[in-house]
C-alpha cells in the first residue's frame, strides 16, 4: 500500500537531502524547507565562493566522505555518485590510502572494494546533490523560508506535532502555517526544535560533552601544472604533535584544505593562527605539511578561519519508553553530533536518514514509530558516537599532558595502563601490519562497528606482540615529527 503521508524536512543540508533521497526511494512525498537561497547557477567553484550558506556553519570547512556514505550512495543512488565524479570528486581506493610502509606488500582481498572514500568539497557535494534531488519525483524545495515554532495538539497518546509556524517576515510568501503528517528536523547543530518542544511539553534529554578544541581551516588550489605531492613514509599529511593536530583534506578540481586543531588552553597559538600568514608559517614548519605549500605551486583561496563549540551531542526524543512528541523526528547533527575532526557526520547523517525512511514505511503507529526509530538509532549509531566521545576524552588528556610538559599520559591503575598501552600498540600495528590496517580502516570508514575487527584472534595477537615494543616506541606512530610546543610558540612570536 502506498504511503500518502506528507513529509516536511526542515533544512536542506546533507542530512536533509539524504533524508529526501531515502524518502523518495520509499515513494514518500517530501517538501524540503531551507532558509538559505538555492545554489547559484554554475560549477563547483561558483558554489564554493558565492553561495551564502548561513544555515550550515561547517559549509566551507573540510569534510570527509567515508566508506559508509559512499557505499550507501553506490548501492542505492549510483547515478548520483556518477554526478559527483563528473563534478570533479575523486574516488580514492583502499590501496591508495595505505601508509607508505605497506604499499609494497599490498594484495587485494574481498571487501577491499568497499573501502573507498570521496575527496570533494562540501560545496560541490551539496550543489550536485541539490540538483539531483530536485529532479526526483515527489520532492519539492522551498528556499528562503524561516520557521518560528511548532503547531501541536494533545492527544490520548501524548503530544503530537501537526505542523510548523512560519516566521512573520516570510508569511506573505508562504502563509503563516505549514501542516504535515511527519516533521523531520534536519536543521543541524544550531537547531531550535528542542527549545520549541520544551515550550509546549517535556524537555528533550540531552547528552552534551565539550571536545575542548577549536580548529582552523585554510583552502588552497594548485597552480596549473602542479599536483599533490607523493605520500611520505616518515612524515604524513595528517598527524598529532601532542599540542596541535593537523591534516590535509584533498578536494575536487585541484583544491585542498589544511586544518589545524588546538586545545582551548593554547590561547596564544589560537590568537596567532587567526592570521593567515602565520597559519601558513605554522603549516610549513610541520614536515608532513611542508610539501603541500611549496612556494610557486599553490595559491591560497581563502583566509584562515575557525570553528568552535565542538561537542558530542545526543538528543533523546524518547524518554522512559515514551516519545517526547509524536510525528517529529530529528536526523543528523540536529539529533546526533560528533566531533567533525573525525569526519563521521555525513556518513552517520545518511545512515540516520535511511533508518528513518525504513521506520516510517514499515510502521504506521506514531508511538511505535518513535520507539523503533530511537531503538534503531541506538543500535546502529550509538557505537560510533561512543567511540567518538572516547576519542575526544583521550585527545583532551593528551593535549593537557603536552601543555604541562608530559610526553605520555600517566595511567592511574593497571586497567588504564593496559588500555593506553594497547591503544598505542594498535596505532603502531595499523601503520606497519596490513591485516591490522585493513580492519582498522573498516572501523575508520564505519563499515563495521568500532572495534569489531579486534574480535579476530590473529589481529589481537599481532597487537599484543606490538605491545612488547613498549609505549614509548609505539606512541611514535601516533605523534609525528614537527616543532616542539616551545619552538612553535617562538615561531609565532608568542
Amino acid at each position: 500500500m502506498e504511503n500518502s503521508e506528507k513529509v516536511v524536512v526542515v533544512g536542506s543540508g546533507i542530512a536533509g537531502m539524504c533524508t529526501a533521497l531515502a524518502m523518495a526511494r520509499k515513494n514518500l512525498s517530501v517538501t524540503l524547507l531551507e532558509r538559505d537561497p538555492p545554489p547559484p547557477e554554475g560549477d563547483a567553484e561558483k558554489a564554493f565562493f558565492e553561495w551564502p550558506r548561513r544555515g550550515a556553519s561547517q559549509f566551507r570547512h573540510p569534510h570527509a566522505f567515508l566508506g559508509l556514505m559512499c557505499n550507501l550512495l553506490q548501492d542505492n543512488y549510483p547515478e548520483l555518485l556518477d554526478a559527483f565524479y563528473a563534478a570533479g570528486a575523486r574516488r580514492v581506493e583502499y590501496k591508495d590510502m595505505l601508509p607508505a610502509e605497506l604499499e609494497k606488500n599490498y594484495q587485494p582481498e574481498p571487501g577491499d572494494e568497499k573501502l573507498f572514500v570521496l575527496m570533494c568539497r562540501r560545496a560541490t557535494i551539496e550543489t550536485v546533490m541539490r540538483r539531483f534531488v530536485a529532479g526526483l519525483a515527489n520532492i519539492t524545495f522551498v528556499n528562503e523560508i524561516s520557521i518560528d515554532g511548532l503547531i501541536t495538539e494533545q492527544t490520548d497518546t501524548g503530544l503530537a506535532v501537526r505542523g510548523l509556524k512560519v516566521r512573520r517576515d516570510c508569511v506573505d510568501a508562504f502563509g503563516s502555517e505549514i501542516m504535515a503528517d511527519i516533521i523531520v528536523d534536519a536543521s543541524g547543530r544550531n537547531t531550535h526544535f528542542p527549545r520549541w518542544l520544551a515550550a509546549v511539553g517535556p524537555a528533550i534529554v540531552e547528552e552534551n560533552d565539550n571536545a575542548e578544541i577549536i580548529y582552523y581551516t585554510r583552502h588552497y588550489k594548485f597552480r596549473p601544472g602542479f599536483s599533490e605531492p607523493p605520500r611520505q613514509a616518515q612524515d604524513r599529511s595528517s598527524g598529532d604533535l601532542g599540542y596541535i593536530k593537523y591534516g590535509v583534506f584533498p578536494g575536487d578540481n585541484g583544491s585542498f584544505a589544511i586544518i589545524v586543531c588546538l586545545h582551548k588552553v593554547e590561547k596564544a597559538l589560537h590568537e596567532a593562527i587567526k592570521d593567515s600568514d602565520t597559519f601558513d608559517a605554522v603549516c610549513r614548519s610541520i614536515p608532513g605539511l611542508t610539501p603541500w605549500l611549496t612556494p610557486g605551486q599553490v595559491d591560497a583561496t581563502t583566509e584562515s578561519f575557525g570553528i568552535a563549540d565542538i561537542r558530542a551531542v545526543w538528543r533523546h526524543y524518547v524518554v522512559d519508553d515514551k516519545p517526547i512528541a509524536q510525528n517529529i523526528f530529528a536526523v543528523g547533527d540536529a539529533a546526533i553530533r560528533t566531533n567533525p575532526l573525525y569526519g563521521r557526520g555525513c556518513s552517520t547523517g545518511i545512515l540516520h536518514a535511511h533508518i528513518l525512511a525504513d521506520t516510517l514505511t514499515e510502521i504506521q503507529d506514531p508511538v511505535a514509530r518513535a520507539l523503533a526509530f530511537s531503538r534503531r538509532s541506538e543500535e546502529q549509531i550509538r557505537p560510533i558516537f561512543d567511540a567518538s566521545l572516547s576519542e575526544d576524552k583521550n585527545g583532551i588528556r593528551r593535549s593537557l599532558a603536552s601543555a604541562e610538559g608530559r610526553l605520555l599520559q600517566k595511567p592511574k591503575n593497571f586497567k588504564q595502563k593496559f588500555g593506553l598501552a594497547f591503544g598505542d600498540a594498535l596505532m603502531a600495528a595499523a601503520r606497519y601490519n596490513l591485516r591490522v590496517n585493513r580492519g582498522f580502516m573498516r572501523t575508520v570508514n564505519l563499515l563495521e562497528k568500532p572495534g569489531d575487527f579486534l574480535q579476530d584472534r590473529r589481529t589481537r595477537m599481532i597487537v599484543m606482540l606490538y605491545m612488547l615494543r613498549g609505549r614509548s616506541r609505539n606512541s611514535l606512530a601516533r605523534t609525528q615529527r614537527g616543532p616542539t610546543r616551545d619552538e612553535m610558540l617562538a615561531l609565532t612570536g608568542q
